[in-house]
């Protein structure tokens, strides 16, 4: 995209937050990181992706999901399930009873591969299954929802209980899933061995690359007609309604787009991690989903992927010393963030500094221009004489 379409997009102040997380992505953290720890902030920022989602249809939709780790864990396994197929030929596995499929199939006495496997010794169909699995099942799942006007609180704890569903139902088909463990033991990507150093240097500039994508793609909805009306929706859904549009059809959009953003978040996860399980589809999870949102503020792209990266960067740090209180302090750190500050840590910068921000943006554009003015009549003197 041009400067120009750049513009059209971003304000002049959201223009140069979007400037600013760029270059601490794709400058500052490479080079001041080491690799193991560049590759956690990659698997951080997988986690961005379902923040952004839930920035369209939380903050701005008023639909709060639950179970947005069904959606990263969907696209998650759809990756997992390539690279095991690639990471599962006949000479790896020679020593099985039935050489040729996966490891936890031949421990539950499997013998063939299952037909819905098939179709992901393809990398072309896995990309697309990526996008394409979790956004169908999130409009079937949307459909039947909003159509019957489901929203609100009953609409969180339906999408939390698919959530549980999902797990359960991974968990007890071990043959098929990898049970408990997931998908494990991940190698090769096309050949390419996935755990080198390298890998993980791709690996994060593409997962960049991608997240900023998703962040001009927000910022579009954001700022369009579908936008405005989002918000409306969100503050008075009735009168929406009376105005002649489908509220149903935007939920049910938003909803979608929101799972697309999960799943790819889910897919990098799997090739930055090395593995996919259910772990990472649970309640627990999709509810620390929906806090890296609120801390980051869910009415901010950019405050959400702050959040997703302070919050995963704090339970790092703290599970190591208290794996036990971690809950307990996710749950206090929600509620605080409701009480104290609603919209999050964007909303703080937005009430103490933004302005001040603005107006030094202001006097250094100003200067600019006064340079680049003294440059141009010095040059018309010059050619003069």
């Amino acid at each position: 995209m041009t400067t120009t379409g750049l513009r059209s997009l971003f304000s002049r102040h959201d223009l140069l937050s979007f400037a600013v997380l760029a270059l601490l992505l794709i400058v500052v953290f490479p080079l001041a990181l080491d690799i193991f720890r560049l590759n956690l902030i990659g698997k951080y920022l997988t986690y961005a992706f379902v923040a952004l989602g839930l920035v369209l249809c939380w903050g701005y939709g008023g639909v709060l999901s639950l179970g947005q780790g069904v959606f990263f864990g969907i696209g998650g396994y759809m990756m997992a399930m390539f690279l095991k197929l690639e990471a599962s030929d006949p000479e790896s596995t020679s020593i099985q009873s039935t050489p040729g499929i996966p490891d936890f199939m031949d421990w539950n006495q499997i013998t063939e591969l299952p037909w819905f496997w098939e179709p992901f010794y393809s990398f072309g169909f896995t990309l697309l299954a990526v996008l394409v699995v979790p956004t169908v099942f999130a409009y079937l799942i949307g459909v039947a929802m909003f159509k019957r006007r489901v929203s609100g609180v009953y609409f969180a704890i339906i999408t939390q209980s698919i959530a549980l569903i999902l797990t359960i139902l991974i968990i007890g088909q071990q043959g098929y899933t990898g049970g408990v463990n997931g998908i494990t033991d991940l190698r090769t990507l096309l050949g390419w061995d996935i755990r080198s150093d390298f890998a993980k240097y791709v690996f994060y500039f593409i997962c960049v690359a991608l997240l900023l994508t998703c962040v001009v793609i927000a910022q579009f909805i954001r700022r369009s007609k579908f936008g405005r009306i989002l918000v409306a929706m969100r503050d008075a859904e009735d009168r929406i309604r009376f105005s002649g549009y489908d509220v149903a059809n935007f939920k049910v959009f938003v909803f979608c787009v929101g799972a697309a953003f999960a799943a790819i978040g889910g897919a990098m996860f799997t090739l930055q991690v090395g593995f996919m399980s259910p772990s990472f589809i649970g309640i627990v999870p999709s509810i620390e989903m929906v806090i890296f949102c609120a801390v980051g503020g869910r009415l901010s792209l950019f405050g959400a992927i702050y959040g997703a990266l302070l919050v995963s960067w704090a339970r790092s740090i703290f599970s190591e010393s208290f794996p036990e209180l971690w809950l307990f302090a996710m749950g206090a750190l929600f509620i605080g963030v409701v009480l104290a500050f609603p919209n999050g840590l964007a909303g703080l910068y937005d009430q103490y500094a933004r302005g001040h921000v603005a107006k030094a943006l202001d006097r250094w554009v100003d200067q600019l221009t006064r340079s680049d003015s003294n440059r141009t009549v010095q040059g018309v003197a010059h050619e003069r004489q």
